[in-house]
Formats: C-alpha cells, sequence, structure tokens
C-alpha cells in the first residue's frame, strides 16, 4: 500500500501573526511576511513550510496538497519551482474562503481522491517520527503529544498549553474525543496523563464526507473537530491515538519567530 498523501493546511488568516508585536525580535522580510498573515512562508533562513516539507519527505511521504486561497500565487510560483525536480511531489487545492479547516480539507477531495491521506498544520513544525508513525497505521488516528515533552522540547510554555486541545483517550488507546481549549476544571480532570492534539491526523473518506456535512459552530466556522465527531457518531469512524513524548514547534505569532528559529537552527532541509 503506497503512504498516504498529506493535505497541509495553509489558507488560514494569519490574524496573531498580523498582529504588530514591538516586543518580538522579527527581521525585516520576516515583519514583512507576517504583515500577510502567510505564517508558512516566514523566512527562517528559508520558508518555514521547507522544513515541514522536508520532514514529511524524511518520513516517506511524496505527495503533498497544499490547501491555499485564491490571493496566495506567491506560495503557489515558488513551491512549482522549489519542488520541481526534488522529493515532494505537489498538487494545489484552493479554498475560495476561509470558512474553517473541515472546509479546507473537503477542498482538498479532488487531490485526495479514495486515498488515505494526513492533515497537518502549515504552521507547525511536527517531528519525523509522527509523520511516520502515522502513515503505519491501517486506518484513521491522530498523535497526541504529551503535554510535559510539548512544555520541554517545543517554544510553548506551560501557560499556553491550554490553549491547545486534549484528547481523551478510551481502551486500547482508540481516541473518545477531543476538547477545544479546556477550561481549568477539565484539563485538571485528566490528572497527569495530558496528552494533546496539535492537528496531526490521518484521515479516510468516511471524514472527508463527514466535512462537507458539518454544520458552522458556534464562531461561524466548519471545524474539523466538528467533522470528526460527526464521523465517529454517524460513520462509525474509529480514531487510533499515537501516543508521542516530542514537541511541536508552533509559529503562531511575531514572538514565536526568534524561538523557532532557534529550535531549527542545524536541520537539515532537503525538498
Amino acid at each position: 500500500m503506497p503512504p498516504p498523501i498529506a493535505v497541509i493546511l495553509a489558507r488560514g488568516l494569519g490574524t496573531r501573526m498580523r498582529k504588530a508585536d514591538q516586543s518580538a525580535a522579527v527581521g525585516e522580510d520576516q515583519a514583512r511576511i507576517a504583515d500577510t498573515g502567510v505564517k508558512a512562508m516566514i523566512p527562517i533562513g528559508r520558508p518555514f513550510l521547507d522544513y515541514v516539507l522536508s520532514a514529511l519527505a524524511d518520513a516517506g511521504i511524496q505527495d503533498v496538497c497544499l490547501v491555499i486561497g485564491p490571493e496566495h500565487g506567491a506560495v503557489r510560483d515558488y513551491y512549482l519551482q522549489a519542488l520541481k525536480s526534488g522529493r515532494i511531489r505537489v498538487a494545489w487545492a484552493i479554498q475560495e474562503q476561509p470558512r474553517g479547516t473541515a472546509d479546507a480539507v473537503a477542498s482538498a477531495a479532488p487531490v485526495v481522491g479514495d486515498r488515505d491521506f494526513l492533515v497537518l498544520n502549515s504552521d507547525n513544525y511536527y517531528p519525523v517520527q509522527a509523520y511516520a508513525a502515522l502513515a503505519a497505521l491501517d486506518g484513521p488516528g491522530l498523535v497526541g503529544f504529551e503535554r510535559d515533552a510539548m512544555v520541554r522540547e517545543s517554544n510553548v510554555p506551560a501557560d499556553r498549553v491550554g490553549q491547545f486541545a486534549v484528547v481523551r483517550i478510551g481502551h486500547g488507546d482508540m481516541m473518545v474525543d477531543v476538547i477545544e481549549k479546556p477550561d481549568q476544571a477539565t484539563l485538571a480532570s485528566f490528572g497527569n496523563d495530558v496528552y494533546l492534539s496539535m492537528n496531526c491526523w490521518r484521515f479516510d473518506a468516511s471524514v472527508l464526507e463527514a466535512c462537507r456535512r458539518v454544520t458552522p459552530s458556534a464562531r461561524g466556522e466548519l471545524e474539523l473537530p466538528d467533522a470528526v465527531r460527526l464521523a465517529q457518531r454517524d460513520f462509525g469512524t474509529t480514531f487510533r491515538v499515537v501516543r508521542m513524548r516530542a514537541g511541536v514547534l508552533d509559529l503562531s505569532s511575531r514572538g514565536d519567530i526568534a524561538r523557532v528559529a532557534t529550535l531549527l537552527a542545524g536541520v537539515l532541509v532537503r525538498l
């Protein structure tokens, strides 16, 4: 069986990244790209997304679908050249409006076809072993990143962990639920066994159908966690949790750039 295709969500508005931060140590070119909100193209020696693509290739993933907006022609032009004869084959999906992550995944359906596929954020650098573990599964799943390892091995401080979703894990490491931005009482109910979802998934066609059917959340967006729950409820889709003690670099705001650059120093990129 060939490895799954990787769908990279690069359509977001980058609201936090666009916000000015006089205390953030960013270069002129970094600030210019940050102003556009296209976090994947923030230069850290080279565009941040280059590191993500290189890690996918290191895990044996050769086919990538980049989900972008119609206004992101510069991203497309760059990668049409950068990936012309490299380790990654790129295809494109256009999300016409930023209607949410489920809508972004649904926009990739013509590229994905009937293949299983990974989904990941364009502003996160995940470890190679996360991709390899998902590629080795025989069905849908996600990586659950241990909270303490995230704090220890990434640029995410302890007081920011509550901004991420936590995974409720049941018997046999099967996912029960993903809880977005849990309150303190909910987080405390997990005790010390806390695993975070950093939006690093393996899906099958049932989730594509769920993404097409999902309704807007309270925020007015078509959200991927809601589509996952719909797939569980209506299609009986199950998700295996790959527990991982490793960090994920998170490039959400200008304040993240310097630390992410330090942690990526010395990482070899081969496209």
